[in-house]
């Protein structure tokens, strides 16, 4: 069994930040690209940034220069630190990893449950 837990979300007022992290743990022997995604009410999930396991990152543009997402390999976490929230920041946030569980078998994707990121105006 794979899990993704996460933690962090929360409610926060505009300007302010948040840190997530995401865990995973079970039976894996390799992760590849761990990321975040978030989904607001009624829109669809999208992605809001990613990272290699070399640590090349991928951000999308209404994010940039404000979230900075990490990864500390030896712990199989990655981590998202949100600055300068907006409102329109508000969505669950969702982690993924794309991972194997054995050296034979092939890379496939994992979510997490979500996590609750709300920012007031």
């Amino acid at each position: 069994q794979v899990q993704l837990v996460e933690s962090g979300g929360g409610l926060v007022q505009a300007g302010g930040s948040l840190r997530l992290s995401c865990a995973a743990s079970g039976s894996i022997v390799s992760i590849s690209t761990m990321g975040w995604y978030r989904q607001a009410p009624g829109k669809q999930r999208d992605l809001v940034a990613a990272i290699t396991s070399g640590g090349i990152t991928n951000y999308t543009d209404s994010v940039k220069g404000r979230f900075t997402i990490s990864r500390d390999n030896a712990k199989n976490t990655v981590y998202l630190q949100m600055n300068s929230l907006k409102p329109e920041d508000t969505a669950v946030y969702y982690c993924s990893a794309r991972l194997k569980k054995s050296w034979i078998t092939r890379f496939d994707n994992y979510w997490g449950q979500g996590t609750q990121v709300t920012v007031s105006s």
